[in-house]
């Protein structure tokens, strides 16, 4: 098999896997937490070891989700941050992005941090094990968003650790309870979440020769 043949059938492999995943994510959208390999097999026209064939088991599948959802959300808080607008309202936009982007597909959210509330037919679901991972992810980017943004001074580094860990997990516990109780609008909690921030956040200067925040 040549060159050219190899790269075609990488791209229609490519090309069916997204499809998938597409259909993977309308089951999401309707079914959250219960959404089924049977179900995603039968939303995509094919049989379920086919969907295993591509994938592995329902946690393969979970984590190319994962992997999909959190880039278009990482995207899109890097596009909230790199805004030009004051500090203030970028950390603002950035808190709003995320409750925004939870708000909107709740049944995403909860079958990507939540999915031992569905069914445990296709396999046993460790909560920790498959969200976790996706929150470090958030923590790491958002740490070297801030240490190519603000000048913490010494210690830079294992500081901007701290922030990016610390703040993805509040935006997490917050926004997962605020999601279910409803206890008061997105707005007020974008405010009430920048003002516990705001205080070091505030002082910081921006990092000189970087783009600032």
């Amino acid at each position: 098999m040549d060159t050219t043949q190899r790269t075609g059938q990488q791209r229609s492999a490519d090309r069916r896997r997204r499809e998938l995943l597409e259909a993977a994510d309308r089951v999401v959208l309707r079914d959250g937490p219960q959404a089924s390999m049977n179900a995603i097999a039968a939303e995509a026209g094919i049989t379920k070891p086919i969907l295993y064939r591509h994938f592995g088991d329902k946690g393969g599948l979970y984590a190319a989700l994962a992997k999909r959802h959190t880039d278009a959300l990482l995207a899109s808080l890097r596009a909230a941050l790199d805004a030009p607008a004051e500090r203030r309202e970028r950390v603002e936009s950035t808190l709003d992005t995320y409750l925004a982007a939870i708000e909107a597909r709740p049944q995403v959210y909860r079958f990507l941090m939540h999915p031992a509330e569905g069914s445990q037919s296709d396999q046993e679901f460790d909560v920790g094990k498959h969200s976790a991972p996706l929150l470090r992810r958030m923590g790491e980017e958002l740490a070297q968003v801030i240490e190519e943004r603000v000048d913490l001074g010494p210690g830079s580094q294992q500081l901007a650790r701290v922030w990016g860990h610390g703040i993805v997990g509040m935006m997490h516990a917050a926004g997962d309870w605020w999601l279910g109780e409803r206890p008061c609008t997105r707005a007020e909690l974008v405010r009430s979440l920048a003002d516990l921030l705001w205080g070091r956040l505030a002082a910081a200067g921006d990092r000189v020769g970087g783009p600032g925040f």
